[in-house]
């Protein structure tokens, strides 16, 4: 009875050695997937060496792993500076960037978690950034080479974070905004400019019509000259008549009953006779 006893307490013991075995050596090995990247602390205190894509042993209990995400993040971060011209100009830049796998080990002692990574070094990155790139430029440069401002803010930003092990991949100007006083100020601007051209544009088209005028006026000076030179010359009498016919016809007159002529040897005007106003 006490050897049966005996028995069952051994299996009991082999049994509970046995689970914790399995446990133990279920928690000696972590496996790292795709896209992460490890750091194995023993006793609160980061290991050198990151933990890459693959299984690694971890001694049970006393160990630990945090695992970073190292593919691509994105995040939106609002930023804010003075232009130049001392104008307030507003900003959110859309940032996609990874951590540096090699530099986890360096990131989970000085930052800790993702999280912090991104409230305590990218956004005031980002901001300072921004003020460098905003104060090279006035706010109507920074709206309208809106590529050159988000070139040097790319510059910074990189040259800023690269030393956190933190890697920019693109950047982007979601939204650039400037204060109620400058817009106001474009808007006269640009009424004003309107205005100018307007006044550009009457004064050109006075100018056309002055010289069109004097062109009118070259023209009958140099049609009366030549009627002048063609009445002087043999025939010109001729000229005359026929001119003084048409006049007659616009004028809407009714035909005379007597044409008296003058004297053939010396053609002149013709002499219109309405022999109806006698009578009358």
């Amino acid at each position: 009875m006490k050897n049966q006893q005996l028995g069952g307490l051994q299996s009991a013991v082999a049994g509970v050695l046995l689970s914790l075995l399995v446990i133990f050596a279920l928690n000696a090995f972590v496996i790292i997937n795709p896209g992460q990247a490890g750091v194995l602390s023993i006793l609160g205190k980061a290991q050198d060496g990151a933990l890459l894509e693959g299984i690694h042993f971890k001694p049970p209990i006393i160990s630990n792993v945090d695992i970073y995400d190292v593919t691509v993040q994105k995040y939106e971060i609002p930023a804010q500076s003075s232009t130049k011209d001392l104008q307030q100009l507003t900003a959110k830049f859309a940032i996609n960037f990874r951590i540096d796998s090699v530099e986890v080990v360096e990131i989970r002692r000085k930052q800790g978690s993702l999280e912090n990574i991104v409230s305590k070094i990218i956004a005031p990155q980002t901001q300072e950034s921004f003020k460098i790139a905003a104060a090279r430029r006035t706010v109507e440069e920074a709206i309208t080479k809106r590529d050159e401002l988000k070139n040097d803010f790319d510059n910074a930003l990189g040259a800023r974070l690269d030393k956190y092990g933190v890697i920019i991949l693109d950047t982007s100007v979601i939204d650039l905004t400037f204060s109620p006083e400058f817009a106001k100020a474009v808007e006269e601007k640009q009424i004003a400019e309107q205005r100018s051209q307007r006044a550009v544009y009457v004064a050109a088209e006075a100018e056309q019509e002055a010289f069109a005028e004097i062109n009118r006026a070259k023209g009958k000076a140099e049609a009366q000259k030549l009627l002048a030179e063609t009445l002087k010359a043999q025939g010109g009498e001729l000229v005359l008549q026929k001119e003084a016919i048409e006049a007659w016809k616009k004028g809407g007159s009714q035909m005379p009953k007597v044409l008296v002529m003058g004297d053939k040897s010396n053609s002149s005007v013709p002499f219109l006779f309405n022999l109806g106003n006698i009578q009358d």
